[in-house]
Formats: structure tokens, C-alpha cells, sequence
């Protein structure tokens, strides 16, 4: 390996010549247009953006302080603080792991900018620092988020002894909101800044490079966190069918390993890859507008536009989120039943409409003259296509996977007399009805989407229709903060289940009255439970939710960057090449069918390694249980499943990057237009399967849910054939399908630069080097089964 890489930056480092591309994106002068009847400059009016984006940083840590300070009970404190440890030491880890890849990285992205475009190295130091930039972007927020769950679980399942439902919905959603705040607030503040204060001829480059960096750290947590926690959950589920045992009993030593997943996958993950989601939409974005848009004047205003409805999402899902709370407490705060997925719906509906009806007043205020003076109204009629898939994705996806909808009550009629065969098969049809209906959804209002860009939209930029496909991924995320806040809830609530119960607060002598003393309220143990039973079911709901609103925007998304690397290949759109973009053209086609089995050796992988490391953990826990004469594992067998899992999530992100890795470069040499159709092809495969995977795991999870709270049938057949659908959709919905956001978005990202190192060089050298990446692949990918295969001797 090392030998071809050498050899690769040896001819790297002698090429003369390269086409027009990333490296030369200059941006325009924001000081050249004005806004507001000719008051205010665009660099001035986007600095006050950071001022928004510090509101929404003070947000953030407000809500994070006033979380920490609420009253929780020393034995649920213990229970979280120890969660948080765990976590941080699998984070410190990851970290390592992520720096080494960046250097990887890093000497790509340095060979090309200054052995091939000659840029100064100070330059390209910027680069480089916007890349590592992007990383402790992810990460950061990532942490942030972990921690901040990690104090919300204690003190909402203390909160729900107070016999109310209330505080056990108050405390995750506002966990959530913090996470989001901060994270759209930090992505986007390094984006102005790199807008605003690098100068204007590598600012583009910047760009990239710090969306290199983000996606790169959020594809490292969220495949290794979707590994993690799939191994610790499924170790930690069987014990309830091989000893019947509740589900977080205490004396499970996997129950912490769990606990620790909850937040790794459904936490860290998802805080880091939403983070890259916004920054790279919005670099896909800029590309395009630098790239398609020839009138400078007309530039400006697209970007300052896009960056002022950027910032209105804060503003937006800050109001919506406070009227919700407002009516939300008026509604339950005194009750003692509510319905937890209730006010979560409706905060996304009011995020929406306040959205929608400020993306027609700003667009107004800001762009009212742009081309003919039509333009404001299209461009948010296209935005708002994607606001209402935002709003629409929750309800398809409460249809599907709702403890109480149809497809998850065919899956426990199914399993009552079928057992857990049946209980997979009508999970898998769950799954498999949902893709074919979010797909036609996203279809039909990127076709609407399509049809506003053929009015007049033409006259301002070339191929307009792609850039109204990266508006529909732009109002995906249009209730940013908001969607965030309700994927959040869910790892709290789960957590906050799991922790009531490995306190054994129940079992603490004259606890009530310590309670009563203390606190000032007699705790009510029954209701608890069953809140916080009830707030997990809503809670896996709503982290399906925000599952394919990623996948969505990665694939809109990638649409967009995509065409940046068509310009360069058809030298600004030639009919003559544009020919070469057909299925009539062989390499293109080729490269469709490449991209559809890297999504399908993508799920067998990521699968394999969550199936071999719970292998490990499970017959660890079987050896090492002590049911008899124990109130709860040791810290020493707990934390050696922490450590199992830690090992087989590294083991398998080591193979899955890498695979990603060389086979982007590999295919990149092999032929420009084969690579096009393979970026493609994993964008739409990957689609419709993360949409699959997601929804057919999140409904056997609820199966399962239903069958424990609602029939409180638990240690019955029927429970354990649900149980058994439940760990087969595990590494469905939090491993497979999520991990495929990033990797379409690093392909894509990483595949830009990547194009232009081949097209520097001949035809020849070309090929060797595609045969050598795709060997170097081809030993990752053997890897990822044989490497991680179980064995008689296992």
C-alpha cells in the first residue's frame, strides 16, 4: 500500500497541467451589492449573522446549565455519571482513530493543492486547518451531545417519580433543543467566518476542506457508534430470552454496555453526522452557485440570501419551540396521562409552517429584484417543497413504526401465532411499504421542485433544475434545531428507563421517606415506570424520524456537488460529452451497477461486524452472569463488554472506511464517467435502502415495545418472538441504514478531488493505479467477512 501511494504522489507531484475546478472557486465581492433598498452591504448584513449564531450558542449552553442543575437522587446520578465515563473513553478513542485517518486525507488534499495547483503553503495550511476544523466541529458537538444526554437521563427518570408525564417528555425534548441549537449554530458560524474573513481566492477551497473534515468525522462516529451500540444492545436483548430476565436488569453485565451504546449510536452519531449534513449542504450549495451563476451581482445575492434563511431556522425553531412548550405545559403539566408523541408532532408542524411562512417573507425582503423580480417567490416555493418533507417524513414514519399503527400491529398479530419467523417477514414488509412511499413523496416534491425551476429560472444560472434539487435538501433542513431536538429524545428516553432501573431505587431502604425528606415529593414507583416505558416507545418513533431526512439531503445533496464534477468533465457542459452521461455509454452505465454493490457490501458489513461482536459479548455475558445471590454485575465484567464492543466497532470501521476509501479512488481512475454513474448509483441505492432498513427496524423495535407495555406480556412467547425481530432490525436501523448518509456524502466530497487526480494523468498510469486501489479495496472488503467471520473456535 504504501509503495502505491508513493508512486501516486511521485506523478501527483510531476503533472503540469489540470482543468478549471474547486481549487480555482473565487467568491465574489459581498460588498458589491446591497440589500434592504441599498442600506446594508452583504458582508455587513451577514456579519450581524453572527450574532444570531451566538444567540443560538447561548441557547445551547443555557439549556445545557439548567439541565445540570436539576435535582436528581445520588443512585440515579451514579448510574449516569458511570454511563458518561464509559462514553468518554470510547470518544477519546475514536478521536485517535479519526486523526489518523485525517492524515490520510490530509496529504491528499495537501499533494493536490500545492504540488498540483501550486498554491503557497501558508494557503494550503488554511485548507488543511478548515479540514481539522470540520472534524472538531463534529466531534465537539458530538461530545456536547453525549454529555448533555448523559445528565438529561438521571434527572427525567427522577422526574417521573413525581407521578406526572410531563417532566419524563419536558426534560429529553430540552436536551434535544440544546444539542440542535449548538449544533446549527457552530456549523454554521465557521461558515460565515470562512466566508467572510478568507480572502476571497481560496475561500472556495476552504470550503471544501472543511467539509471534508466534518463528513470525515462523522462518518468515523456514526458507523463506529451504529456498530457499538447494535453489539451491546443485541447482547444485552437475548439475556432477557436465554434467562428471563427483565430488560435492564442490574445484574446483566451488557446492561451498561448498552446504556453506553444508547449514546454512541443514537447520540454521538447522529449529533456529528447532522452537524456535516448542514455544512455540507450548504458547500454543495456555494459550489454550485460559484460554478453555474456567471454574474457576480447575481452570486452575491444567491449566497447572501442562502445564508440569511440559514440563519432564519434558528430564529425559527427557537419561537416554534417555546409557543410548543407554552401549550404543551398548559395542556399536560397537570396531567396524568398524555399521549408523548403528541406535543412532539406538533412542534414539528409549527416549526413548519412558522418556516414556510418566513422563507416567503425574507426571501421578499431580501432578494425582491433578483432577474425579473419573480425570482423570491420561486426560490421559496422550491425551499418549501422541502420544508414539507421535513414535516411530512415524521408522520410517514409515525405510520410505519408507531407502537399503535397498522404495520406494527401486523407484525404482533403476525407474531402471536407465527412466531418469530412471521414477526421478521411482516417487518421486512413494514420496511419495504415505507420505501415505496417516502420515495414517491420526496419523487413527487422534487418534481414540483422541478417544474418551478423551468420558469424563468434558466436566465439566472445553467442546469437550474439542479440547484432547485439542492434547495429541496436545503428546506429538508429548514427546521433544523427542531429535527435534532426530536431524534434527541429518543437515547434519553431509553436511557432514562435503563437507569431508573440499574439504580435499584426501589430497593433502597426507607427510600420514600428519603425521598419525601429531600426532595419533597413521595415518589410514585408504579406510574414511573410506566411513563417512562411510554416515553421509549414515542422515543423510537421520533429517532426513526430523522433517519431519512439525512438520508434525503445526502442524496439531494450529492446531486448538486455531483454537477461540479460534471462541469469539470464536460468542459462546461458540452453536448458532445454530455453524451457520455447516458446508458448508452457503457463506462456510465458500468458504474451504475459498481455503486449499487458498494451499498449492498456496505450493509453486509456493517451488519457482519455488529453480528460477530455480539457474538463475543453474549457468550461473555453467558459465562459471566450471576443471577443467584447479586443485585447487580460487577464493574469488572461491565466493563469488559464495554471493551468488546469498543474492539469490534474499531475493527470494523477500519475495513469499512477504507473499503470507501480506495474504491472511491479506484473507480475515480478508472474513468470519469464510470465514476459519475457509480456516485449516483450509491446515492439512490442507498436511498431507498437506508429508508428500508431504518423503518423495518423501527417497527420490530415498537412490536416489541407494544407486546412489554401495552399487553404486558413480557417472558411470553409472543414476547420473545418480537425480541427476536427486534435484535434482526437493530443493525438495520442504527447501524446500516444511518451510516450511509456520510459515506455518500465523503464519497462525494472526497470524489471531487479525487476526479481531478486522475484526469491529470495518462491514460495509462490511470489504470494501474485503479487496478492497484481496487486490489487494495477488494483485501478490505474480504476482510470485513473473513477478517470478522465467526468461527468453531470463537
Amino acid at each position: 500500500m504504501r509503495i502505491a501511494l508513493a508512486g501516486m504522489f511521485t506523478l501527483l507531484f510531476s503533472a503540469t497541467s489540470v482543468l478549471a475546478s474547486e481549487a480555482e472557486l473565487i467568491l465574489p465581492d459581498l460588498r458589491s451589492v446591497k440589500f434592504f433598498g441599498d442600506r446594508v452591504d452583504g458582508w455587513s448584513l451577514l456579519v450581524w449573522g453572527l450574532v444570531i449564531c451566538a444567540f443560538g450558542i447561548v441557547f445551547g449552553v443555557v439549556q445545557y446549565n439548567r439541565i445540570k442543575q436539576m435535582k436528581v437522587h445520588k443512585s440515579m446520578l451514579e448510574i449516569s455519571e458511570l454511563i458518561y465515563g464509559t462514553c468518554k473513553t470510547y470518544l477519546l478513542t475514536q478521536g485517535k482513530f479519526i486523526i489518523i485517518l485525517w492524515i490520510l486525507v490530509g496529504i491528499i488534499i495537501a499533494v493536490y493543492f500545492n504540488g498540483l495547483r501550486k498554491m503557497d503553503g501558508s494557503k494550503v495550511a488554511i485548507i488543511l486547518a478548515c479540514s481539522l476544523i470540520g472534524i472538531m466541529g463534529s466531534y465537539t458537538v458530538a461530545w456536547f451531545g453525549m454529555r448533555i444526554n448523559t445528565f438529561a437521563n438521571s434527572r427525567s427518570a427522577f422526574s417521573s417519580l413525581q407521578g406526572k408525564p410531563f417532566p419524563v417528555y419536558e426534560i429529553p425534548l430540552k436536551s434535544g433543543m440544546s444539542i440542535g441549537m449548538l449544533l446549527v449554530s457552530i456549523e454554521l458560524f465557521v461558515m460565515l467566518c470562512i466566508l467572510l474573513f478568507i480572502p476571497k481566492d481560496y475561500a472556495g477551497p476552504c470550503f471544501i476542506g472543511f467539509a471534508i473534515g466534518e463528513s470525515l468525522g462523522a462518518s468515523v462516529l456514526r458507523i463506529a457508534g451504529g456498530v457499538f451500540t447494535k453489539i451491546a444492545d443485541i447482547g444485552s436483548d437475548l439475556m432477557k430470552i436465554v434467562f428471563n430476565i427483565k430488560e435492564d436488569d442490574a445484574r446483566n453485565p451488557g446492561v451498561i454496555a448498552d446504556c453506553t451504546g444508547d449514546n454512541a449510536g443514537d447520540s454521538v452519531g447522529p449529533t456529528a453526522d447532522g452537524f456535516e449534513t448542514y455544512g455540507v449542504t450548504g458547500v454543495a450549495l456555494i459550489t454550485f452557485i460559484l460554478l453555474a451563476v456567471k454574474d457576480p451581482a447575481v452570486q452575491v445575492q444567491l449566497l447572501v440570501w442562502i445564508f440569511v434563511m440559514r440563519l432564519i431556522m434558528i430564529i425559527t425553531s427557537a419561537v416554534s419551540y417555546w409557543l410548543n412548550a407554552a401549550v404543551a405545559k398548559a395542556r399536560f403539566a397537570g396531567a396524568d396521562k398524555m399521549n408523548f408523541e403528541t406535543p412532539l408532532l406538533s412542534l414539528v408542524w409549527l416549526t413548519s409552517f412558522i418556516s414556510i411562512g418566513l422563507t416567503y417573507l425574507v426571501s421578499w425582503l431580501v432578494i425582491p429584484t433578483l432577474g425579473d423580480g419573480s425570482m423570491w417567490w420561486k426560490f421559496a416555493s422550491i425551499i418549501t417543497c422541502g420544508t414539507i418533507a421535513g414535516a411530512l417524513i415524521p408522520e410517514l414514519v409515525n405510520m410505519f413504526t408507531a407502537v399503535k399503527s397498522a404495520y406494527v400491529q401486523n407484525i404482533v398479530n403476525a407474531s402471536r401465532k407465527g412466531g418469530a419467523p412471521l414477526t421478521i417477514l411482516a417487518g421486512f414488509c413494514a420496511g419495504n411499504f415505507s420505501a415505496y412511499w417516502m420515495g414517491l413523496t420526496i419523487l413527487g416534491l422534487m418534481a414540483i421542485a422541478y417544474g418551478v425551476s423551468t420558469v424563468g429560472l434558466d436566465a439566472l444560472m445553467i442546469a437550474p433544475s439542479v440547484f432547485a434539487f439542492g434547495l429541496v435538501a436545503f428546506g429538508f433542513l429548514s427546521m433544523g434545531p427542531v429535527t435534532i431536538a426530536v431524534d434527541s429524545f429518543g437515547p434519553v428516553a431509553d436511557n432514562a428507563q435503563s437507569v431508573y432501573e440499574l439504580s435499584l431505587i426501589e430497593t433502597i431502604p426507607n427510600i420514600k421517606a428519603d425521598i419525601k425528606k429531600e426532595f419533597g415529593f413521595e415518589p410514585n414507583f408504579d406510574k414511573a415506570k410506566g411513563y417512562l416505558e411510554e416515553a421509549d416507545g414515542a422515543g423510537n418513533t421520533f429517532k426513526a424520524t430523522a433517519k431519512p431526512v439525512l438520508i434525503g439531503t445526502a442524496v439531494v445533496g450529492a446531486t448538486t456537488m455531483i454537477f461540479s464534477i460534471i462541469i469539470i468533465l464536460t468542459q462546461g457542459l458540452k453536448p458532445e460529452l454530455l453524451a457520455n452521461l447516458s446508458i448508452l455509454h457503457p463506462p456510465f452505465l458500468l458504474g451504475l451497477m459498481a455503486g449499487g454493490a458498494i451499498i449492498y457490501w456496505f450493509t453486509a458489513a456493517s451488519t457482519q461486524a455488529v453480528s460477530t461482536g455480539a457474538y463475543h459479548a453474549v457468550k461473555f455475558i453467558k459465562d459471566n452472569i450471576k443471577l443467584e445471590g447479586a443485585t447487580k454485575a460487577s464493574s469488572e465484567d461491565s466493563n469488559k463488554v464495554v471493551e468488546i464492543c469498543t474492539k469490534f466497532a474499531q475493527k470494523g470501521m477500519i475495513n469499512l472506511f477504507l473499503v470507501v476509501f480506495f474504491s472511491t479512488l479506484a473507480f475515480a481512475c478508472l474513468d470519469p464517467y464510470f465514476f459519475i454513474g457509480y456516485l449516483i448509483s450509491i446515492a439512490l441505492f442507498g436511498l431507498y435502502q437506508a429508508i428500508f432498513m431504518a423503518n423495518a427496524g423501527g417497527a420490530w423495535d415498537n412490536a416489541k415495545k407494544y407486546v412489554e407495555v401495552d399487553l404486558r406480556e413480557k417472558g411470553t412467547p409472543l414476547h420473545a418472538a418480537t425480541v427476536v425481530g427486534d435484535t434482526v432490525g437493530d443493525p438495520f436501523k442504527d447501524t446500516s441504514s444511518v451510516s450511509m448518509n456520510p459515506i455518500i456524502k465523503f464519497s462525494t466530497l472526497f470524489g471531487v478531488l479525487a476526479i481531478e487526480l486522475a484526469l491529470v494523468l495518462s491514460r495509462k498510469v490511470d489504470i494501474v493505479l485503479a487496478v492497484v486501489f481496487f486490489v487494495i479495496s477488494a483485501f478490505f472488503v474480504a476482510r470485513s467477512f473473513y477478517g470478522m467471520r465467526i468461527t468453531e473456535e470463537d
